[in-house]
């Protein structure tokens, strides 16, 4: 099931995608799961495929405005050099890290985020804003010390996110939050699709593309800390609750480690692919 958030005449909601219509969820629930992080962490959503064979799919999917699929979660946490060909791309670019015995983890703010549709934005202080395909997983079920054994048990689904970075603000200092929480640049979306449906998560295809040409291509069975681990680290640093997104990391094929450097400009249109999750497609534009 693809379940997405948005606004219609002005009031934010969410709801179950099917084909060019959309179930809106949130004016079934209204008053009792107000967002669909609420949803996903309710006892409702094991009954979803029930409830929402009852209601009518009476929106049209181009009537609404997508948000980001989780627009204000408690947390983002993105992983860095979580695919073995890009930490080799990062030495090769002359930048020697060692690869960390834990998961690599930073957090981006919600207010960063763009849903699928709306433009990247390439900031006036910077040229050098870079693609970063990834798969986001979206936790459900909350909890601390969740055991790596259950923690497929946690998520609710998956959703393709872009990283896009500010490189140069990422290099600031040895934390690199700075280039990671430019307003406009985490691009989230369309829509998550429930576990259920996607069985293998970490045997699926990436790709990114700019202008239709693939920069980015790999499969998250080449994840090195694999999402389990990630749940289970996570978790031990803090509470997870359901919405909390989880970032899995990219592959090989940034545009920073190219010799010469590319980066996204005013007037691309960038494109992230996983299969099985859809196409999250964004406009990049500069700074107003």
């Amino acid at each position: 099931m693809k379940l997405a958030s948005f606004t219609v005449k002005g009031r934010e909601s969410y709801g179950a995608v099917q084909g060019d219509k959309m179930v809106d969820l949130g004016q079934h629930f209204s008053g009792k799961h107000a967002t669909l992080a609420d949803f996903i962490g309710s006892s409702d959503f094991a009954s979803r495929d029930k409830i929402i064979a009852g209601l009518k799919a009476d929106l049209a999917l181009n009537d609404v405005k997508l948000l980001p699929v989780i627009p204000r979660p408690e947390k983002i946490v993105c992983l860095v050099r979580n695919y073995m060909d890009h930490h080799q791309e990062v030495l090769a670019a002359g930048m020697h890290r060692e690869l960390s015995e834990f998961p690599p983890i930073f957090l981006r703010v919600w207010r960063s985020q763009v849903a699928h549709g709306e433009p990247i934005i390439r900031p006036k202080v910077s040229e050098q804003l870079d693609w970063e395909g990834e798969m986001a997983v979206i936790i459900g079920k909350g909890g601390r010390h969740i055991a790596k054994e259950d923690a497929f048990n946690h998520i609710a689904g998956y959703a393709c996110y872009n990283d896009a970075s500010i490189r140069e603000w990422q290099f600031h200092a040895k934390q690199i939050a700075a280039g990671k929480n430019f307003q406009g640049t985490g691009a989230f979306g369309p829509w998550m699709v429930t576990a259920d449906e996607v069985p293998e998560p970490e045997n699926l295809k990436l790709e990114l593309r700019i202008n239709g040409k693939t920069e980015q291509s790999s499969n998250t069975s080449n994840l090195i800390f694999k999402i389990p681990t990630i749940v289970n680290y996570c978790s031990t640093i803090f509470d997870l609750v359901p919405g909390d997104v989880l970032v899995t990391g990219t592959p090989a094929g940034v545009g920073w480690s190219r010799k010469p450097p590319q980066f996204m400009k005013h007037g691309d249109t960038v494109e992230v692919e996983i299969e099985k999750l859809g196409i999250l497609r964004n406009p990049v534009v500069n700074e107003a």
